[in-house]
């Protein structure tokens, strides 16, 4: 008994330490303006901590599982009626650029696994464009793939990203007419307004049960996707949730990051040097790539350059919607894109990539 309470006070103990360490990473990732500081900032600070500290650390899988329903139904509350009529007026062109885009990155990644020598499905894994916490929990439940080569991946493409779209967008290359100060886009576009009760009851409720169902079913980061699916069919049936306040999210990315920042062994990361550049330059050849595929979608649709590129650019549905609405692009084009292309990798990707280690693995193993 007195065992059992030790081991249970080392606990908690150790999960304070990882929650204040965890908290003061997102202050200074905050403080800093970095792009989703309540997720990087308590990874980095967990990383950090875990590796230098005398304590160790210690995170309840439990509190990542309700980050990522509170992610699902975030994510599921974009897909609405209007999403819908968007992504099936589209859907051919969505689906060809989607998959030319998820094929160049994975071409980009067999060049950085020859130059790396790291296995190609962990760098697969990390080039997948789009779904950071997803790709890195997805990593997590397949046997063999190294989850820091793919979290160091995912993270320096989503900060290529975040810091050069902008930059295009914004800069000399483009010419926009001033668009005055962006507005709350997420709840103009990205997201709907309901009634928090009981409608937001009801859609917790279906949250939970679409996860624990998706966990029965074998789903790839069930209870991300769970929720996900039931919230987007609730919508489209008629049933509309409050749309979340950026504090609630900010949590839900806390409580993810800390997690990933305990899955992160940079002592195991072979090359660092030549990983990390590596990695910068792949995430740069995507944006390339993307505006290679988003000339396509100028001379078939006649739209602006800096609707095509925000349309394909595999970054954030939301820091992309607020770009759109900044240049004066075409705010339902862009998210209707940035939503088929979430749900293309969330729901098709996962289960191909299953599909192509489980015979690429074969293949290694049959005799000569």
């Amino acid at each position: 008994m007195n065992h059992s309470l030790k081991n249970l006070d080392n606990k908690i103990l150790r999960f304070t330490v990882t929650l204040v360490s965890a908290f003061i990473g997102g202050v200074v990732f905050s403080f800093l303006h970095t792009p989703i500081p309540w997720l990087l900032g308590p990874m980095a600070a967990v990383l950090i901590g875990a590796r230098f500290g005398k304590i160790a650390f210690y995170w309840p899988v439990a509190i990542r599982d309700t980050g990522l329903i509170v992610v699902g139904y975030s994510i599921g509350l974009s897909f609405t009626k209007d999403a819908l009529l968007q992504i099936i007026a589209k859907l051919p062109s969505m689906l060809l650029m989607t998959t030319l885009l998820v094929l160049f990155c994975a071409g980009i990644a067999w060049i950085v696994s020859k130059l790396t020598g790291v296995d190609y499905p962990t760098v697969l894994t990390g080039s997948i464009p789009g779904g950071l916490s997803q790709m890195i929990i997805f990593a997590e439940e397949m046997k063999g793939i190294d989850i820091t080569t793919v979290t160091f991946l995912q993270v320096a493409r989503l900060m290529m990203i975040i810091f050069v779209v902008p930059f295009l967008i914004l800069g000399p290359l483009f010419h926009h007419p001033e668009s005055g100060a962006a507005v709350d886009v997420v709840n103009r576009a990205t997201q709907v307004s309901g009634p928090v009760f009981p409608n937001f009851i009801i859609l917790a409720m279906i949250c939970v049960v679409c996860a624990f169902l998706a966990r029965k079913l074998k789903f790839s980061t069930p209870n991300l996707l769970g929720p996900i699916l039931g919230t987007a069919i609730a919508g489209i049936s008629g049933l509309h949730g409050p749309a979340l306040p950026p504090n609630v999210l900010d949590i839900s990315q806390f409580m993810i990051g800390s997690y990933i920042g305990l899955l992160l062994k940079p002592e195991k990361l072979e090359h660092k040097a030549k990983v990390i550049s590596l990695a910068f330059l792949s995430g740069l050849l995507m944006i390339v790539g993307s505006v290679g595929l988003g000339l396509l979608l100028i001379y078939f649709y006649h739209i602006t350059p800096s609707t095509s590129l925000l349309s394909l650019a595999p970054g954030g549905m939301d820091q992309m919607a607020i770009l759109a609405h900044e240049v004066n692009a075409d705010l339902s084009m862009v998210t209707g894109y940035q939503l088929f292309r979430l749900f293309f990798i969330y729901f098709v990707v996962p289960p191909m990539l299953r599909l192509f280690f489980k015979v690429g693995s074969k293949k290694i193993k049959r005799p000569a």
